[in-house]
């Protein structure tokens, strides 16, 4: 018991000495009646109430229009033509001119009857 309450004291030794340790002697004189007027409050000040002009009328701008010109088109046949068309069907004019050439050569004497 003896340990606890030489701990207790030891609490509150330290715990009284730090203000202690911060302690200083004020001495404030004061009488509650100035001398001269330090401050005056001036006079209010108004200001003039805001005139408010009405605001302008929106103004409303329009895109300027745009013309896009479509593109020219030139519609036309395809052409599919790989030159095979044209060797076939001239030689198929050949031999028929070979056909008829022969044809008369070999009936010509025929109208002598």
């Amino acid at each position: 018991m003896h340990k606890n309450f030489a701990l207790y004291v030891l609490a509150a030794a330290a715990a009284l000495s730090s203000p202690l340790a911060v302690a200083r002697v004020n001495v404030d004189i004061g009488i509650g009646v100035p001398v001269a007027p330090v401050y005056v409050e001036p006079a209010p000040v108004y200001a003039p109430a805001p005139v408010y002009a009405p605001p302008p009328p929106p103004a409303y701008y329009a895109p300027q229009p745009v013309y896009v010109a479509p593109q020219p088109v030139i519609v036309a046949p395809g052409y599919y033509d790989d030159g095979r068309g044209r060797e076939w069907q001239e030689r198929q004019w050949r031999e028929q001119r070979w056909r008829e050439r022969e044809w008369r050569r070999h009936h010509r004497h025929d109208d002598d009857d």
